[in-house]
C-alpha cells in the first residue's frame, strides 16, 4: 500500500507532560517528511475501550496508506505483545491488549481477510535501550515512523494469526430482545456516547416504542437533533458516530446527571419489565483471556 506520510497519534498521555511531543520526536527523527496528527490525547488513563472507540471513530477519515499510533497500555513493560496491523486502507500500531478492538469490529468479512498482522519482533527498528515504562517512545513511535516511510509490514517481526479483542466493545441482547450497552466517551460537550449502534436500534424499534434507562434516567423514544430537546430535560438520540447518546441540550449531561465511562445503558421496548439473562448482541467465537482492562478474548 502507498504510503500517505500522515503519522496519527490517539494515546491517554493528556498534554501536562512532555510524552506527546516526545513521541513526535521520535518520529521526525526517522522520518523528517511525516504529518503528524493529534487525534487525542484526552484518553482517561488506562481507559482501553475508550482509545478503542475514539480511534475506531477517527480513522476512516483519512487517505489510504495513514499510519494510526495508539498508545493506552497499562500493561507496558508486561509480557503483553506490541502489534502492527495493516488493513486494505491504513495500518495501525499499537499494543496487543483490546486497542484495536473497534477497529477490527469495524472491518468487514473480506477486509479482515486481507489484512495482515505482525507482533513487532525486530528491534532494530525500536530505540535503544527499551524503557519498562515507555514503549510509546521506544518501541512504537519508532515503528509508526519507519512503516509511514515506506518499511515493508513483514520487516517489524514475525506473522500472527489473532490479536485480542475487548468484549465490551459489543451490546449484549436480552432474552426479550431488549439491548444493554454502556457509555464508552464522554465528548467535550457532556454527552455520554454508547456502544448501541443505530442499527440495532432500528431494529427494536421496528417492533414499538423504544425506551432508554441508564442510572436513575428514563427516557421515552429518540430525538433528531440536541436542539429538540427541552431546557433541563435529556434526550436520546443518535450521534454522528452512528451510535446511541445521551444530551443535554446546551448543557453537560455528564456533568448534570452524573453521567461516567462505563454506566449501562439498557433500550428495550416501552412497557417491558428487565430480564436477567443476556448474551451477546451478534454472537462471535472467542478464547477468553480475561484482563484487568475488561475481559477479553482472542479472535481466530
Amino acid at each position: 500500500m502507498e504510503r500517505s506520510g500522515i503519522v496519527t497519534l490517539t494515546t491517554d498521555f493528556g498534554l501536562a507532560d512532555p510524552y506527546v511531543g516526545i513521541l513526535k520526536g521520535v518520529i521526525w527523527n526517522i522520518y523528517p517528511q511525516a504529518r503528524i496528527v493529534d487525534l487525542t490525547h484526552q484518553v482517561l488513563p488506562q481507559a482501553i475501550l475508550q482509545g478503542a472507540f475514539l480511534l475506531a471513530e477517527a480513522y476512516p477519515y483519512f487517505p489510504p496508506g495513514t499510519v494510526h499510533l495508539a498508545v493506552v497500555d497499562p500493561g507496558v513493560g508486561t509480557e503483553r505483545r506490541a502489534i502492527a496491523l495493516e488493513t486494505p486502507q491504513a495500518f495501525f500500531v499499537a499494543p496487543d491488549n483490546g486497542l484495536l478492538s473497534c477497529v477490527w469490529e469495524n472491518l468487514s468479512a473480506e477486509e479482515r481477510a486481507a489484512s495482515r498482522l505482525v507482533e513487532l519482533t525486530e528491534p532494530r527498528y525500536w530505540r535503544s535501550p527499551v524503557s519498562s515504562t515507555f514503549h510509546g517512545r521506544d518501541i512504537f513511535a519508532p515503528v509508526a515512523a519507519h512503516l509511514a516511510a515506506g518499511l515493508p509490514l513483514d520487516s517489524l517481526g514475525r506473522p500472527r494469526e489473532s490479536l485480542l479483542l475487548l468484549e465490551g466493545r459489543r451490546p449484549l441482547r436480552e432474552r426479550d430482545g431488549s439491548i444493554v450497552g454502556q457509555i464508552v466517551h464522554i465528548d467535550r460537550f457532556g454527552n455520554g456516547c454508547t456502544n448501541i449502534g443505530a442499527d440495532l436500534l432500528v431494529e427494536l424499534a421496528g417492533q414499538g416504542g423504544l425506551e432508554i434507562l441508564c442510572k436513575d434516567l428514563r427516557l421515552r423514544g429518540l430525538g433528531r437533533t440536541y436542539a429538540e430537546g427541552q431546557p433541563g430535560r435529556p434526550l436520546a438520540l443518535i450521534g454522528s458516530h452512528g451510535r446511541l447518546e445521551i444530551a443535554l441540550r446546551e448543557d453537560s449531561a455528564a456533568a448534570r446527571l452524573g453521567l461516567r465511562i462505563g454506566d449501562i445503558v439498557r433500550v428495550r421496548l416501552a412497557g417491558r419489565k428487565n430480564p436477567r439473562t443476556v448474551r451477546p448482541a451478534v454472537a462471535e467465537k472467542g478464547e477468553n483471556d480475561g484482563s484487568r482492562s475488561g475481559s477479553m478474548y482472542r479472535t481466530e
